[in-house]
């Protein structure tokens, strides 16, 4: 068997597709984009929706990737299994309408056993099938595969809900009897079951059916195909190891931990292994996450990427690492990967920065949370109960990071168990509440061909010209049908003309809006929106007052100030992205944005807050740019070429062969489709409204230009002449000078308060300390004052402390409707057992609240002032 790299495996597998006609996908981002339904890519697939449910058609129906992907629905099974990850790569080839089940299957057996590819043993490859499609089995027996190497297995149909489902065949290697698990004899022992001989490599999907709302099955359109072949099973063929552990995509990451660790050392201790197989996994899946804008948070992808930080933390405890250590581990992730992912080595020092940050958090929350776990071991032997709560248990898991099986073998040790049932129960309650916080869109929408056929071409002409004579309509729908004519009372339709100067949504960019008029002057129809279609064409959806035809010709006309307005916040977009950059650094990036007529949204990752020096800095970029007065240049090239420009790219679009390049100056060059000025000088002036957090790790920046720009500032300036006249200041410019006056004036006020609030309180200690009560544990103070509150309280029971004036002082003040209530202890009647804070747990009730303190001194707050009298009176039974 040939002996290959996990970076040859990878280019092999796409080179042969590329040589079948296949376009190669570049890898997604971990961060689904529009698709609110997945937290994570999960597979190749998720990145070809769009594709697969018709609502874009792509350049090439034949399509093939290598696609970094993140499951995490059982994390705590990573490095207790031979092939379980949280983060992985999905090899697939991708059919949208094209080819089918006899092109697939041949090629598939190709790859795998020609000696020009992969080269594999073919006696050592086993194939299922779904019972009831015999076509695909004839396929694979005409390749020479043999009757006793094919399975019939009821499970081998792919159904995820509603959308495309189909069968699909499974191809299993056989590692040789030397790593069978199981007995002859045992019902799993088979290609297909439960054991570790036979390892699945490829599972091929034959999409050929829509599983509709109404739970049927009826043909698609178009038959489609998707397969999926994990990158770390096959390299584990390849390089001969047991596990995809022992493979070049994990090795160099153990053995760095070797090193790390207490002088232990992989393959040497079962348990020690675990945790250097989930210390592996885990720091890929970090690594990558944050290299494609996720950060550590306390929801959604940033709680997933906190738990596995604090999982890999916790095991290198377990193998005597008491110190940071993921972050070291970026690198050798970034120069396993280097090959394909470029990126992680070249944003490795921002990606590590923020691994630190967490990791040093974390170890402090650690150690309390370790200091917890010890008090509730303690506390559960004193009262006898035998195990710890469930409830105690998840707060350890969710608020420290503890994994159960951690809590487990600490309890354990001290001879207690685990409220399994209870923290499970917990447990589901948050994936109840993380399910419920997921969109309920569907996973994937059942295909529609309405537009999908429809491949006329339409050509966008906005960028030069705002108003055309003689566009013709190509066709029209109106109620979900293709019609001849649309009438204006049946709705709103959708039109696609030969040639439009509207805009359609993208890139953040909304769309143009405008009117449509006939050769007679006439109005017919309001476009409000335009979006694109399946093959690309200007979809424009209209309000009619007048009938439209097809084939007919029309004016049309883009609302023009709506529009100039647009291109002025978009490339103020442009200018805002690079200056962030500038700024903040190279690792910001952006995560979204929306270019309206009247303000412009941009949202960037970046890990921490931004500071108004920065901001004002940013700010400051940009206008110089605009009085720079730059030309901007557009320029449609390849993609390569463009790259060599250093234009900038987005994770989360998708680039043709020809791209369109927008360059301003020497200060930014960006791939980008929209419109944009033509020279920076039209913006005018650049301000920004306002900037914060909207997610974890990802800030947003709302700014306006121009004319909105200069509403702005008049506004402000008219707030500030209002606030100058309040104050009666002559002139704006004395407002700083006459507040720090005004502030003054109150401190004084408020020293004054304060010493009058003294004088108050004293004359009231002589009346209250006057009045001391015998009991049978010591002697009592219980009064009710009228103080504003539980800081003049404390300072009545600093005065009777240092008096001495009785054992116990209880005092009271109601305040605004609420109660506040103060207890103190002399340290010779704490001694005697006497406590300030079990003495107001007692009492507070009375109050209708609660609250606890140190042995000598407690307090409470309630909402009854009315029940300060039997609070009183009660600490005096307490007493007795």
């Amino acid at each position: 068997m040939k002996e290959l790299s996990s970076s040859e495996i990878r280019q092999m597998f796409l080179d042969f597709f590329a040589q079948h006609g296949h376009k190669i996908e570049p890898s997604a981002s971990l961060v689904p984009v529009d698709d609110p339904t997945l937290l994570w890519i999960n597979s190749g697939v998720a990145t070809m929706k769009k594709y697969f449910d018709g609502s874009v058609v792509p350049e090439n129906p034949r399509l093939t990737s290598s696609q970094k992907s993140i499951r995490t629905n059982d994390i705590e099974n990573v490095g207790k299994t031979a092939r379980h990850h949280t983060l992985f790569e999905m090899l697939g080839n991708f059919s949208v309408g094209d080819y089918f089940k006899k092109e697939v299957i041949p090629w598939a057996w190709e790859l795998l056993t020609s000696d020009e590819w992969f080269g594999l043993d073919p006696e050592k490859l086993y194939i299922t099938v779904y019972p009831k499609d015999k076509e695909t089995r004839k396929i694979w027996e005409s390749l020479g595969v043999k009757a006793d190497h094919i399975y019939e297995d009821e499970d081998n149909f792919w159904d995820i809900g509603q959308g495309p489902s189909g069968p699909d065949s499974e191809i299993f290697y056989d590692r040789g009897q030397e790593m069978n698990n199981l007995s002859e004899d045992d019902p799993e022992n088979y290609p297909g079951g439960e054991n570790e001989r036979y390892l699945e490599v490829w599972n091929i999907v034959f999409s050929q059916y829509n599983h509709t709302p109404e739970d049927t099955y009826e043909p698609l359109p178009h038959k489609n195909i998707d397969t999926g072949m994990g990158l770390e099973r096959m390299v584990s063929i390849f390089q001969h190891a047991r596990t995809n552990f022992e493979t070049d995509l994990f090795l160099p990451l153990i053995r760095q931990t070797e090193q790390l660790s207490d002088g232990k050392k992989y393959n040497d201790n079962s348990e020690d292994d675990v945790a250097f197989k989930v210390i592996a996994d885990h720091i890929r899946a970090i690594t990558f996450a944050i290299g494609d804008g996720a950060l550590p948070s306390n929801v959604g992808r940033g709680y997933v990427i906190r738990r596995l930080i604090r999982r890999a933390v916790v095991n290198g405890k377990k193998l005597g690492i008491n110190h940071a250590f993921l972050y070291e581990m970026v690198k050798t992730v970034g120069e396993i990967m280097q090959s394909y992912y470029p990126e992680v080595l070249q944003n490795a020092d921002y990606i590590a920065s923020v691994i630190k940050s967490e990791e040093d958090r974390f170890n402090a929350t650690l150690n309390d949370g370790l200091a917890l776990l010890n008090q509730v071991i303690d506390d559960t032997k004193k009262a006898n109960h035998g195990e710890v709560d469930g409830a105690t248990a998840f707060k350890l898991y969710d608020t420290y990071g503890f994994p159960i099986e951690l809590t487990r073998e600490y309890a354990a040790d001290a001879g207690i168990e685990i409220d399994e049932a209870g923290f499970e129960a917990e447990m589901t309650k948050q994936q109840n509440r993380a399910r419920q916080a997921r969109s309920s869109a569907k996973s994937m929408g059942v295909q529609s061909d309405l537009w999908t056929d429809f491949k006329e071409d339409s050509q966008y002409v906005g960028y030069n010209q705002l108003s055309i004579d003689g566009g013709k309509v190509l066709a029209v729908a109106q109620n979900n049908q293709i019609v001849d004519t649309a009438e204006p009372d049946g709705g709103l339709c959708a039109v696609i003309f030969s040639e439009t100067p509207f805009y359609a949504e993208m890139g953040g960019q909304v769309a143009d809006t405008g009117d449509i008029i006939d050769n007679h002057g006439a109005k017919v129809g309001r476009v409000t929106d335009v979006q694109h279609a399946p093959n690309g064409q200007n979809l424009h959806t209209v309000e009619l007052s007048k009938p439209l035809k097809k084939g007919a010709r029309y004016k049309l006309v883009v609302d023009r100030t709506r529009h100039l307005k647009i291109e002025k916040n978009h490339t103020a977009t442009h200018l805002l992205d690079q200056a962030l950059r500038n700024v903040l650094g190279g690792h910001t990036q952006q995560a979204g944005s929306l270019v309206e007529d009247h303000y412009l949204r941009f949202d960037f990752n970046h890990f921490g807050s931004v500071t108004d020096e920065d901001l004002k800095k940013v700010e400051q970029m940009v206008n110089e740019q605009i009085w720079r007065e730059i030309p901007i240049e557009t320029v449609e090239t390849d993609i390569n070429s463009a790259k060599e420009m250093g234009a900038i790219a987005l994770f989360s679009e998708k680039y043709g062969d020809r791209v369109r390049v927008v360059k301003i100056g020497d200060f930014n060059t960006e791939f980008c489709g929209g419109d944009h000025v033509t020279n920076t000088n039209e913006i005018g002036i650049f301000k920004i409204v306002s900037e914060g957090g909207v997610g974890a790790g990802v800030r947003r920046i709302e700014a306006v230009t121009a004319s909105d720009a200069y509403d702005l500032l008049h506004e402000k300036e008219e707030l500030l002449a209002q606030t100058a006249d309040i104050l009666k200041a002559p002139q704006v410019k004395e407002i700083p000078h006459k507040v720090e006056l005004l502030q003054e004036q109150i401190k004084e006020l408020e020293r004054q308060n304060e010493s009058l609030q003294g004088k108050l309180t004293s004359q009231q200690a002589n009346d209250v300390f006057g009045n001391v009560l015998d009991t049978s544990k010591g002697t009592l103070i219980a009064a009710q004052v009228k103080v504003p509150g539980m800081q003049q309280l404390r300072q009545l029971a600093d005065t009777w402390r240092s008096k001495q004036l009785s054992d116990v002082l209880v005092i009271a003040t109601a305040v605004d409707g609420k109660a506040n209530l103060l207890v103190a202890v002399s340290d010779e009647k704490v001694k005697q057992g006497i406590k300030a804070g079990d003495l107001i747990k007692a009492i507070a009730p009375s109050i209708g609240g609660g609250g606890g303190g140190r042995p000598n001194l407690a307090q409470a707050g309630g909402k009854n002032p009315a029940g300060i009298e039997d609070a009183l009176s009660q600490a005096a039974d307490f007493l007795n």
